[in-house]
């Protein structure tokens, strides 16, 4: 391994196309204001450097990024790269991860506009981050421990697993496919609208019109609150702890809740069994 202490890199592609290298405490930063300082390379390992820069990881395989930063100005940091590794880290830059497979990413700090968009396998666990348009258009996706702060998130994602998360966030989940949230608390406006085959599983649902236009949508011993004008149109099977404050025409299912504020049914094609027992 080769390994890098210490240095100083500003210059266009500094480290390019090298393999089986190791920096400690590096920086790339400059005068010279040089992009793409770690291109196309191989085995990579960062620990506690900054980055200051454009572009620093495209194309590259086998990369560790360990207690370092990223401040604002490191635009697009990783794209078309595999086998990631991101631990300890704060990645502040805006399009910090895009199109890239393979991704484990723990105890992080992001704040990133359009994050994470067109990955392909990426864990997220004890981490936060902000952002708009998260993680759009992904796949195979599994977050743990995880706090968003940011509209438009996680649209057109599929077969991806959510645990013990916080998401802030308006319109999030929309057309999405085969997602699981667990344990969850999602709060914003217009949830998850046009999803298909979506589980929340005892999460807290609050915000308005949730959950509309949706196939094979499933609430198990879920809580809502300030949800109203919910389910339109959708094919839903919900069992709803406590309250839910409005129902609007869903499409076909079942929806039980311990109580329902307002049952508003005023399309003939609509075919869902609505209850209210002590679930």
């Amino acid at each position: 391994m080769k390994t890098y202490k210490n240095e100083a890199f500003d210059e266009e592609r500094a480290l390019y196309g090298k393999q089986d290298i190791e920096l400690y405490s590096c920086r790339f930063d400059g005068p010279a204001d040089g992009e793409s300082a770690i291109k196309e390379c191989k085995n990579v390992l960062t620990d506690s450097c900054v980055f200051n820069l454009r572009y620093p990881f495209w194309h590259n395989s086998g990369v560790v990024i360990r207690n370092c930063e990223m401040t604002s100005l490191c635009r697009a940091a990783l794209w078309y790269s595999a086998d990631i590794r991101i631990s300890g880290s704060s990645l502040h830059g805006i399009k910090a991860l895009r199109e890239c497979a393979d991704i484990k990413i723990d105890n992080c700090d992001i704040k990133s506009p359009e994050f994470g968009w067109y990955n392909k396998n990426v864990e997220i666990a004890d981490s936060c981050a902000e952002g708009e348009y998260f993680m759009m258009r992904s796949e195979n996706l599994r977050f743990e421990n995880f706090k968003l702060l940011g509209k438009y998130s996680f649209q057109y994602i599929t077969n991806s697993v959510f645990e013990n998360c916080q998401l802030d966030t308006k319109d999030a989940f929309w057309h999405a496919e085969n997602v699981v949230i667990k344990n969850s608390v999602i709060k914003g406006e217009y949830l998850a609208w046009y999803c298909k085959n979506v589980t929340f599983e005892n999460c807290t649902i609050i915000g308005t019109q949730p959950l509309c236009y949706c196939e094979g949508l499933r609430l198990i011993n879920c809580k809502t609150q300030n949800a109203d004008l919910a389910f339109e149109k959708s094919d839903v099977k919900a069992k709803i702890i406590g309250g839910i404050q409005s129902v609007k025409n869903p499409k076909s299912g079942s929806i039980t809740a311990e109580e329902i504020g307002e049952i508003i049914v005023d399309d003939e094609n609509c075919d869902c069994v609505i209850s209210t027992k002590k679930i």
